[in-house]
């Protein structure tokens, strides 16, 4: 099974890339943003948990997170693999979510970070703002302060991932197309065997 993690600042393409990633290697994509929305709308114990929280403004922990990403799993036990948006975004999230996969017998493959400079990003975002309608992609201030948040958390994130020799950083500037050749180009290299998942598997239990 091939699980992907693909991180990037907002601007960097992460959804444009995505979905040429799913479509290519046949991929579940899993938002943690659309599990709790959907949870949520079905009425689940988990996404009623959630709501409860959010109502009072606090956010929803990670082993709620986990759980509901733990029921995706297992609503897709025949997918290829699956790409991971917007989750891990911290260290303990990540070994969450590599004890859950070890669970299923599975791991992450790599995670891929695009990397694209402030001044691009914010000219890409206030550019999408004028047909977005987020107010988040109109105020140059509030984008700034979404690519420090980004930059904050992703250091730690992939520190983690490059322990594990799965983090690689690409340029994120270029043609679409020469962009994702590079992506599957890396990703070709953690292509996952059997032997090498429930080696994973091992070495997380141990």
């Amino acid at each position: 099974m091939l699980n992907l993690v693909l991180f990037g600042p907002p601007g960097a393409g992460k959804g444009t890339q995505s979905q040429k990633l799913i479509a290519h290697y046949n991929l579940v994509h899993l938002s943690t943003g659309d599990l709790l929305r959907a949870q949520i709308a079905q009425g689940t114990v988990l996404g009623l948990q959630a709501k409860k929280l959010m109502d009072e403004g606090l956010l929803v922990p990670d082993e709620v997170v986990i759980g509901m990403i733990d029921s995706a799993l297992k609503e897709n036990v025949q997918s290829d693999g699956f790409i991971f948006d917007g989750f891990p975004r911290t260290v303990p999230q990540a070994e969450s979510l590599d004890a859950l996969l070890a669970q299923h017998n599975t791991n992450v493959s790599c995670m891929v970070a695009l990397e694209v400079d402030e001044q691009e990003l914010v000219k890409r975002l206030l550019e999408r703002g004028k047909t977005s309608g987020r107010p988040d992609d109109q105020n140059e201030e509030k984008i700034r302060k979404r690519v420090q948040v980004y930059n904050t958390e992703t250091a730690q994130v992939a520190g983690y991932y490059a322990s594990q020799h799965k983090f690689h950083a690409l340029n994120g500037i270029g043609a679409i197309e020469d962009i994702f050749q590079q992506i599957c180009t890396v990703v070709d290299q953690h292509q996952p065997t059997s032997e090498g998942s429930q080696q994973a598997t091992d070495e997380v239990k141990a």
